[in-house]
């Protein structure tokens, strides 16, 4: 199984980024899907997470009114939309596919990791 993450890169403050993450076939579309982040000298925190249908979602307080997270149902293809981008967002943005159909917000609930997209918001 593999996981590609796309659409990172250098924003300014109060900008916004768009990241894509696309499974292989071999994922199951039924997996529910999330998207972490990890600064430097940092651990690795769930950002936001969605079930497999897209119906439910989880959001860190951090980032709650600013991401969003989607996906089409029944597809691997996750998206998370970024607003309002503050410095403290920069990081390595990793994303993953859960064990089951949903929502998971503890990194043991996913079995499977993309390489990160590096996320860097000046000030």
């Amino acid at each position: 199984v593999q996981l590609q993450a796309s659409g990172g890169g250098l924003v300014q403050a109060g900008g916004s980024l768009r990241l894509s993450c696309t499974a292989s076939r071999r994922t199951s579309s039924n997996n529910g899907m999330g998207w972490f982040r990890q600064a430097p000298g940092k651990e690795r925190d769930i950002v936001a997470a969605i079930n497999w249908s897209g119906s439910s979602t989880y959001y860190a307080d951090s980032v709650k009114g600013r991401f969003t997270i989607s996906r089409e149902k029944g597809k691997s293809t996750v998206y998370l939309q970024m607003n309002n981008l503050k410095p403290e967002d920069t990081a390595f943005y990793y994303c993953a596919a859960a064990l089951r159909s949903t929502v998971g917000t503890q990194r043991d609930d996913y079995r499977y990791w993309g390489q990160g997209t590096l996320v860097t918001v000046s000030s």
